[in-house]
């Protein structure tokens, strides 16, 4: 099916890492040229721009004016910026409840995951308020969801995303445009570098798809091809404001 993306301008952020290398090479399928920021992962994120005839650039998504210079210059480079995915975020490995959590860790978690996508939304509506249009894809998670002990302030970030900020930003979109949509990909566990670590748990997997429909643990292509789909004006034209988690049919996490 034509996603009709061809020839269209897209960024994704955090697109040196796992699920955001498989949405770039997504897009590039479909036609698109893609603008791959990073922060730390310069090296991979450079290989997938040669790879994909795309760009890289890097930025620290949590200052101001790093952020505001997003769009400005893939536009620049690409010559057009359709779509956006705000992808990039970090989820720290180390389980600590609330009450072993340290202030210093919360506030560098929802900078890392919730200032980082509000900065880039903050961006591309901007720029989406000169063109009319536009499409803006948040990546949360299922922690916002369901929670994850352990991880109340990733989980805090995460279901702020695809709550409260989702909702206000589609219904603001719609000032800037009957063109301009929101809508969010929550992934569930997925395999890639990021969650390597906690991986390494021998009962990991049968309790995190102890509640799913489908048991086993999500691709990054999983999620590359549901944020391809919300992305597309031509088969999501008219969806805004959703969330579509990708998690195998996942209701919930079990309680030790």
């Amino acid at each position: 099916m034509d996603t009709g993306l061809a020839g269209s301008g897209v960024v994704v952020t955090g697109g040196g890492g796992g699920i955001g290398q498989a949405v770039v090479r997504a897009f590039a399928a479909e036609g698109a040229r893609v603008a791959i920021h990073y922060r730390t992962s310069r090296q991979s994120a450079e290989r997938l721009a040669s790879e994909v005839n795309g760009i890289a650039f890097g930025g620290d998504l949590r200052i101001e004016q790093e952020a505001d210079a997003l769009i400005p210059k893939a536009v620049e480079a690409l010559g057009r910026v359709d779509v956006v995915v705000a992808n990039a975020g970090v989820w720290p490995s180390v389980d600590r409840p609330i009450w072993e959590l340290s202030l210093e860790r919360w506030q560098e978690t929802l900078d890392a995951n919730l200032t980082t996508t509000f900065l880039t939304a903050r961006s591309f509506f901007r720029h989406a308020a000169s063109t009319d249009g536009g499409s803006l894809v948040m990546v949360a998670s299922t922690a916002g969801l369901f929670g994850e002990a352990g991880h109340a302030d990733y989980a805090a970030a995460k279901g702020a995303i695809l709550s409260g900020l989702l909702l206000s930003a589609k219904n603001e979109a719609s000032r800037l445009g009957k063109g301009v949509r929101v809508n969010v990909v929550a992934p569930g566990w997925t395999v890639t570098p990021m969650t390597s670590g906690a991986r390494r748990d021998p009962e990991l997997e049968d309790r995190v798809t102890s509640t799913m429909a489908l048991k086993k643990l999500g691709t990054p292509e999983d999620v590359a091809a549901q944020v391809v789909v919300l992305a597309s004006d031509r088969l999501s034209g008219h969806v805004t404001g959703q969330v579509v988690v990708v998690a195998g049919g996942m209701e919930g996490r079990l309680v030790p």
